[in-house]
């Protein structure tokens, strides 16, 4: 969808984002694409805090790493992130909710001084957020790691954790890239 000009695309990370999201878009001038999960997830965004089109929004601070993910990837980002606090890692979790249009500077000045950058999506590498983060941070010289769905068919299975362990897309596939990387 990002490929499409002028459209508008947004994964949410919880209820509370796509209700935000909802009722910013009913007004909203243009084409929108909202992606949105049927399952149930944990609730991260604040209620108190409104949504802005385009704008990446840190869920966790971190000084060692940078996760960019969007909708399931971001509660998998931060049980992956806690479980790396226990080895003395600080890991910066971002949701980038927005995937077209996306604040670049932004996305440059959160990846600032990290040693490692990855991004974990829902999504196929490619025309996702993967590409994304990568082109935002073109030049600048940090290692970006991505997960993702690689360029295959989709399939069916029984339930939706199934599908997300078979495609890789886990809080334990992030804690092994970052700590790989951060080797």
């Amino acid at each position: 969808m990002r490929s499409l000009p002028n459209m508008t695309v947004l994964a949410p990370a919880d209820g509370i984002e796509v209700e935000k999201m909802t009722r910013l878009i009913a007004g909203f001038k243009g084409p929108v694409y909202m992606r949105v999960n049927r399952n149930d997830l944990p609730d991260l965004f604040p209620e108190e805090k409104p949504f802005e089109i385009g704008r990446p929004y840190v869920i966790r601070e971190g000084t060692d790493a940078v996760v960019f993910a969007h909708g399931v990837m971001v509660s998998k980002a931060l049980e992956a992130a806690r479980v790396l606090e226990k080895k003395n890692l600080s890991i910066r979790v971002v949701n980038v909710s927005t995937l077209k249009p996306v604040d670049e500077r932004r996305l440059c000045t959160l990846a600032a001084d990290m040693k490692i950058v990855v991004t974990a999506e829902e999504h196929s590498l490619i025309g996702g957020l993967a590409d994304v983060v990568t082109y935002a941070l073109r030049g600048g010289g940090t290692p970006i790691q991505s997960i993702g769905i690689n360029d295959c068919f989709g399939q069916s299975a029984r339930n939706y954790e199934e599908l997300l362990q078979h495609y890789g897309l886990t809080a334990e596939n992030i804690y092994k890239t970052v700590k790989e990387n951060l080797k």
